[in-house]
This record gives C-alpha cells, sequence and structure tokens, in this order.
C-alpha cells in the first residue's frame, strides 16, 4: 500500500494542496477538470515504486485557495514552480492531464532545462496553430467562458455539469464512480471552485497567446515528449500527438486503448507503464 502525503505549501498569491508518495527524481502530475489530484490515485502507486512523485491540486481547484484572477496558465505554471522551489526541486520530469496539460506545457516552455521530460495526456496545446473551433463536442468551452451564465445556472446544481462530463466524455458512461464524483464535488461545491473552473477557460485566448509568443521567440519545446489520446474520446484521437509534434521537436506517442477523456482513471496502468517506459529511456 503506497502511502501518500497531503501537504500544503503557502507560496506568493495561492495555498497549494498537493500529495507526494515515493522518493527519486522528481516526477511531477498535473490533474485536469473537473477533478483534482485525486485523478491520479491509481497510477501514483507505479510509479512511486521508482519516483519521487508530487501531485498539486492547481490554483482555486481541489484543496488549494481560490484567487480572484490569475487563471492564465503563465500564472498557474508559475504557481508549481514555486511549489517546486520549496521542495527543493531544480529539475524534474512533468505530466499533465486535460488543463495540466497547458499548464504543464507552459511551465516547460518557460523552464527549458529544468524539465527533463514533458508527457501530455489528451489534450490539445493552445496556440499550436491549429483551428479546433468546429469540433461541435467541445461546446462547453465557449459556454464556460460566457461571463456570469455558468455561475448563474449552475449554482448549487454543480453535479448536473460535473456528472455530465463524467458520463459523456469517457468511454464507458460509470468509469468514474459514484464515490469518486462525490470526491470531485466535495472540492467543486466549495465557494469560489466553480468560478476557479470557468475561469480556466476563460484565459484560453491570452493562454493561446501567450504560447505562441513563447514559440516564437524560443522556438519548439527541444526536451522529449510523450504524447498520448484516449482512442475512444470525443473527437480527439491523435489530436494530441499531432498538436504536440507542432510545438516540440522530439515527440513520440499515440493512442491509449479503450479510453475516452478520463484517461488516469480509464486507462491507469496503461498510463503508469507508459510513463515508466517513456522516463527509463535515454
Amino acid at each position: 500500500m503506497t502511502h501518500l502525503s497531503h501537504q500544503f505549501a503557502d507560496l506568493d498569491e495561492v495555498t497549494l494542496h498537493y500529495v507526494t508518495a515515493g522518493s527519486g527524481f522528481p516526477v511531477v502530475l498535473l490533474h485536469g477538470i473537473p477533478q483534482t489530484s485525486h485523478e491520479w490515485r491509481y497510477v501514483i502507486p507505479h510509479l512511486a515504486k521508482h519516483y519521487r512523485v508530487i501531485a498539486p491540486d492547481l490554483r482555486g481547484l481541489g484543496d488549494s485557495s481560490r484567487p480572484a484572477g490569475g487563471y492564465d496558465k503563465k500564472t498557474v505554471s508559475n504557481d508549481v514552480w514555486q511549489l517546486l522551489a520549496t521542495l527543493g526541486i531544480s529539475d524534474f520530469y512533468l505530466v499533465g492531464h486535460d488543463w495540466g496539460g497547458p499548464t504543464a506545457f507552459s511551465l516547460a516552455a518557460q523552464h527549458r532545462d529544468a524539465v527533463r521530460k514533458l508527457a501530455i495526456l489528451d489534450v490539445a496545446i493552445p496556440g499550436d496553430g491549429a483551428d479546433f473551433s468546429q469540433n461541435g463536442r467541445r461546446w462547453h468551452h465557449s459556454f464556460f467562458r460566457t461571463p456570469d451564465l455558468p455561475e448563474a445556472l449552475f449554482q448549487d446544481r454543480e453535479h448536473l455539469i460535473i456528472n455530465w462530463l463524467f458520463e459523456n466524455y469517457g468511454y464507458r458512461p460509470n468509469c468514474i464512480s459514484e464515490e469518486d464524483r462525490k470526491e470531485y464535488l466535495r472540492t467543486y461545491v466549495k465557494p469560489g471552485a466553480m468560478r476557479a473552473m470557468y475561469s480556466f477557460y476563460r484565459e484560453l485566448p491570452r493562454d493561446a497567446e501567450d504560447n505562441h509568443a513563447m514559440l516564437q521567440k524560443d522556438g519548439k519545446l527541444r526536451m522529449p515528449v510523450l504524447a498520448l489520446g484516449g482512442a475512444k474520446g470525443f473527437g480527439r484521437g491523435m489530436e494530441t500527438f499531432e498538436s504536440l509534434q507542432r510545438v516540440a521537436e522530439d515527440v513520440r506517442g499515440g493512442l491509449i486503448p479503450d479510453s475516452g477523456h478520463w484517461v488516469t482513471e480509464e486507462q491507469p496502468e496503461f498510463i503508469a507503464n507508459a510513463l515508466l517506459n517513456f522516463f527509463a529511456e535515454n
């Protein structure tokens, strides 16, 4: 049984809750939406046998604090950078799923020597040069970015949208258990949590501009990159791999079998093995 240690770090603008396990070279895991660090619970035991694992709740989400602003991914990733500095970590492997992916990309683009290897799971990178606006399964992006309306519609009904996402974007409707949905909902019903969630989406245009500017200035990422997408996802398929090819030079990856979007919970052993193999490569 892997022991998970729950800790808090008081940073400049935010207090981050994070989970740690294992020892060795650091591996940082960044979660997606509407999830928290809880999404890594099945992957961490595999990684912790070989590495020191750090999995924070991102700004505004989980059991981290909820500032009014700062949800552009340069700022969110800087929270993670500050956390690692408090832990004395100067170089590491980095993994991001869903919104954790663009956060991880921003961190890697800003600190290219520190991020030894980067893995991105089932998400495209804003500002990679592609146009994803015609993907109808991503309707919620525009909806969440609409000022005030989602707050009004889902006040005291947060479970409706969270359950809908879990039931419709996995390969199987029941891929996230009732118990785990309750754990996610516990944090998303906290005051300010849904506002923070929408803010991740509302900053998407700025994220695209920031990423484009970093790529223009410093070129594509040069560290090894693993890009994996759910084979049964909502129209993504190879989109993750293709997106990372546009922003990084050394990309490998492909599809996660029998998985929709919630890849760390639908196929945790596949993800863990893929990461361990990737980290072990010279």
